[in-house]
C-alpha cells in the first residue's frame, strides 16, 4: 500500500450490489499489492447490500467513494481517476480475482514498453474456461454484423468472421490488440491525461471500446498480455440473456459509431446496429421463452400422446370395441387432463431450475387428485373413464421421469438425476481453514459429501488425503464434483492453474481469508453461487414468488367476480375495484412491505402492497425500527399462507386508498458493469 513515495498504481473498482465478490477482489488486490506502492479506490454506486459497511470495516486502507445514486460505470470510474496519483491506473471489475504477481508483471512490462498506452490480461471464468473477450478488435460495420448474426460464434478461429474476439490469435502469446476489456484495463496515466477520461455519454458498455480507440488514435498501442491470468466471474453484474443487456450494449455501440465514424459509413454502421438491437431482442425473447416452455411442452406432448394410445388400447382390449370412446375425448378431455398435470407440476416447482424429481412426482399426484375431483363435476356425456385417468397418471409419471433420466444421461453420461446424495467435496487448504469451511457450510445449511482435505504444500498435513501437486489424481479417484480453495493458504495463481487444468467438469469455489462467504460461478452468463451464513430470505425463492403472484391473481379475480357481495363487507368498495385491477396489471400485490422511510431498502424488492403486516394491528403506533423488523421477518419467513392470514384478518381494508406509485429512475435500476 502507498507510503510517502510516488505511487506506482491506482486501482479503481466500481461496485454495485456484489458485496461478497467485492470482498474477494479486494483481498486479492491486497495480496497483489505487497511490495508495491499501490492505492485502491472503491466507488460504490448506491448498493443496498452493505458493500460500503464491509469496505469500511474490512479494508480501511481503501479510499471509498459512496455515491447516493447510480451515475453509471464511466462517471464512477472518472470520480476516482481524477483523484488517482499512480503512474498507472487499473480499472478492475469487482467480480474478479487477480494473481499475486499480476500487478508486478504488468508494471514491469509497461515500464519496458513506453509505446504501450493500455494493457489487458488473460481472463478465465468461474469454470476455468478462457474468456474470448480478453482480446478484441474494433467493431467496424463488418465486425458488428458478424457478431450480431452469430457468424463470430460459428467460426471462432476465423480471421474474417471473428475479428471481434480476434479468435485467430493464440491466447498464450503477447499481441497488439485494438480493444482492452473493461473488466481489467491497465492504463498509463500520462496517456490517459492526454486522451481524456472515460466518455460519460456511455452509461454502461462501450466506454472501454471508446477509450481503447482514442488511445490508438493518439499513437499508443494496446497490448494483450497473457503472462498473468485473472479470474472473472462473468454474469455477476448483468444477465446477458436479458433484454436490458441487449438494449444497453447496442445503444452503446451506436454512440460509439456516431462519435467516431462519418458520412455513409456511420449511417450504415448505425443502421446495422439498430437492426441488431431488434434481431438480438427477438432472439433473446425466443430463447428465453423456449427455455421456459420447452420442458412443459415436451411433457405435455408425451402425456397427450400416451393418452391417445391408452384410449385405443383400453377400448380394444377391455371393451372389445375400438370405437368405444367418443371422438370428443381427444379434443376436450385429454387436453384438459394434460393441462392439469402440467400445471400441477409447474406449481409444485417441478420446472424450476434445480427442481428435483420429488417436486415432479408431487405435482403429478396433486394433478391426479384434481382430475378425480374434476371428473365428478363433468356431465355424464363428457366423462371418459376413471381407468384412463389412472392409467394416464401412471403413464405421465413414467414418461416424465424417464425423459429426465434420458436427458441427463445424454448430457452427463450417468443416471444420477437430482439424487439425494450431496456433491463430493474436497477442500484445498490447511487443516484449520478446512475446518472453518466445514463450519461455514454447516451454518449455511449446505449439504456436501466431504471427501477430505488436500494440503496446499508439498508435505501432507495432519489428516490430509494428498498434496496439491496430486490434485488431479484426487479428483479422478474420488470422482470429486466440487473443489473449495482456501485463499489464505493457496495462491490465486495456483487456484487459476488448477481451474484451467481440470476444466469445467468440476465446480470451483473460493473462500477468502476470514470471510463468511464461499464464492463460485460455473456459468459465465448466470449469477454466481454463494454459500454464506448471511440471512436467507424465503421471499426470493422462485416458487414463493410465483405462488405469491398466482395467489394475487386468483384473489383479484375472486374479488372482481364477487364484487356485489363485497359491498356488504369491504370499506370503499369502489377503491377495491381499483386495487384489484392494479394487482391484475402487476402494479401492486395484495400484501407488501410496511411503507417506511427506507425501512425496506435493504430487503428483496416487492411490489407495493394494498395491505402490509402492520395492518393486522391498525391501532398500534410503530416506530421505524419496529416497521423495519416486521418487514424483515415477513421477507425472511415468507410463506403464501402468511398473505392469506393478513388478507383474512384485514378483509374490510382491501379497499383502502393507496398512494400513487412513483416511477423509479431507470438508471438506478441498471447495474454497474458487464
Amino acid at each position: 500500500m502507498p507510503g510517502a513515495g510516488p505511487i506506482t498504481l491506482s486501482v479503481v473498482i466500481v461496485n454495485y450490489n456484489v458485496r461478497h465478490f467485492l470482498e474477494q477482489a479486494l483481498q486479492s488486490v491486497r495480496r497483489a499489492s505487497e511490495g508495491m506502492a499501490v492505492e485502491v479506490f472503491v466507488v460504490d454506486n448506491n448498493s443496498v447490500d452493505d458493500s460500503v459497511a464491509m469496505v469500511r470495516d474490512r479494508f480501511p486502507e481503501v479510499r471509498l467513494i459512496a455515491n447516493a445514486d447510480n451515475p453509471g460505470f464511466a462517471v464512477a470510474n472518472n470520480q476516482a481517476i481524477r483523484q488517482a496519483r499512480g503512474r498507472y491506473v487499473l480499472l478492475l471489475n469487482p467480480d474478479t480475482v487477480v494473481e499475486e504477481s499480476t500487478f508486478r508483471r504488468c508494471a514491469d512490462f509497461m515500464d519496458a514498453h513506453p509505446e504501450a498506452g493500455g494493457l489487458g490480461v488473460r481472463m478465465i471464468d468461474g469454470a476455468g474456461t478462457f474468456l474470448p473477450e480478453s482480446k478484441r478488435g474494433f467493431p467496424s460495420p463488418w465486425v458488428a454484423f458478424c457478431k450480431t448474426v452469430g457468424l463470430s460464434r460459428l467460426f471462432p478461429r476465423s480471421r474474417w468472421f471473428n475479428e471481434y474476439h480476434l479468435g485467430y490469435l493464440p491466447e498464450d502469446e503477447i499481441h497488439e490488440v485494438d480493444v482492452l476489456a473493461g473488466a481489467f484495463m491497465w492504463l498509463r496515466k500520462s496517456a490517459l491525461d492526454e486522451v481524456g477520461l472515460l466518455d460519460e455519454a456511455f452509461f454502461m458498455y462501450g466506454e472501454d471500446i471508446d477509450l481503447s480507440y482514442r488511445l490508438v488514435q493518439a499513437g499508443y498501442k494496446n497490448v494483450y498480455f497473457p503472462r498473468t491470468t485473472i479470474l472473472h466471474y462473468k454474469g455477476e453484474s448483468t444477465k446477458k440473456g436479458s433484454l436490458n443487456y441487449v438494449r444497453t450494449f447496442y445503444q452503446a455501440m451506436i454512440i460509439f459509431a456516431r462519435k467516431h465514424f462519418q458520412g455513409s459509413r456511420a449511417r450504415l454502421f448505425v443502421a446495422m446496429l439498430q437492426g441488431g438491437i431488434y434481431l438480438r431482442a427477438l432472439l433473446t425473447l425466443i430463447s428465453n421463452g423456449l427455455r421456459r416452455v420447452i420442458a412443459p411442452l415436451m411433457d405435455a406432448a408425451l402425456i397427450y400422446g400416451g393418452l391417445v394410445f391408452l384410449r385405443s388400447f383400453w377400448a380394444t382390449y377391455h371393451f372389445r370395441d375400438p370405437d368405444y370412446y367418443d371422438e370428443r375425448i381427444l379434443y376436450v378431455n385429454f387436453p384438459l387432463y394434460t393441462a392439469i398435470w402440467v400445471a400441477s407440476v409447474f406449481l409444485s416447482g417441478g420446472y424450476d431450475r434445480g427442481g428435483d424429481l420429488r417436486r415432479l412426482v408431487r405435482g403429478l399426484l396433486v394433478g391426479t387428485l384434481v382430475l378425480a375431483a374434476v371428473y365428478g363435476f363433468l356431465g355424464q356425456a363428457w366423462r371418459s373413464s376413471r381407468a384412463l385417468i389412472l392409467l394416464g397418471a401412471v403413464w405421465a409419471l413414467l414418461v416424465t421421469v424417464g425423459l429426465r433420466y434420458l436427458m441427463h444421461f445424454i448430457r452427463y453420461r450417468n443416471l444420477n438425476v437430482h439424487r439425494d446424495e450431496p456433491d463430493k467435496l474436497v477442500i484445498v487448504g490447511s487443516r484449520e481453514e478446512s475446518q472453518r469451511v466445514r463450519r461455514l457450510l454447516a451454518e449455511a445449511h449446505v449439504r456436501k459429501n466431504f471427501i477430505g482435505t488436500v494440503s496446499p504444500g508439498r508435505r501432507e498435513g495432519e489428516g490430509a488425503i494428498s498434496t496439491l501437486d496430486r490434485l488431479e489424481e484426487v479428483v479422478r479417484i474420488y470422482r470429486v464434483e466440487e473443489l473449495i480453495f482456501c485463499a489464505r493458504d493457496v495462491p490465486a495463481q495456483d487456484i487459476m492453474h488448477w481451474m484451467t487444468r481440470l476444466g469445467p467438469s468440476v465446480a470451483y469455489k473460493i473462500v477468502p481469508a476470514a470471510s463468511l462467504s464461499i464464492i463460485g460461478s460455473s456459468n459465465r452468463n448466470a449469477s454466481g453461487e454463494l454459500y454464506t451464513i448471511d440471512i436467507q430470505y424465503q421471499i426470493v425463492q422462485p416458487w414463493h414468488r410465483r405462488n405469491k403472484r398466482l395467489q394475487d391473481l386468483a384473489m383479484a379475480l375472486f374479488l372482481l367476480l364477487t364484487w356485489p357481495i363485497q359491498l356488504l363487507w369491504v370499506r370503499n368498495p369502489w377503491t377495491l375495484l381499483t386495487n384489484a385491477l392494479a394487482v391484475l396489471a402487476g402494479r401492486r400485490s395484495w400484501v407488501g412491505y410496511i411503507p417506511s422511510g427506507g425501512g425496506a431498502r435493504d430487503l428483496p424488492p416487492l411490489r407495493p402492497g394494498v395491505l402490509h403486516p402492520a395492518d393486522v394491528h391498525p391501532h398500534v403506533r410503530l416506530n421505524e425500527a419496529t416497521r423495519h423488523r416486521l418487514n424483515f421477518l415477513y421477507a425472511k419467513d415468507y410463506h403464501p399462507s402468511r398473505d392469506l392470514e393478513i388478507m383474512w384478518s384485514c378483509w374490510r381494508m382491501l379497499g383502502k386508498k393507496q398512494p400513487r406509485l412513483q416511477e423509479k429512475q431507470s438508471r438506478n435500476s441498471v447495474p454497474s458493469r458487464k
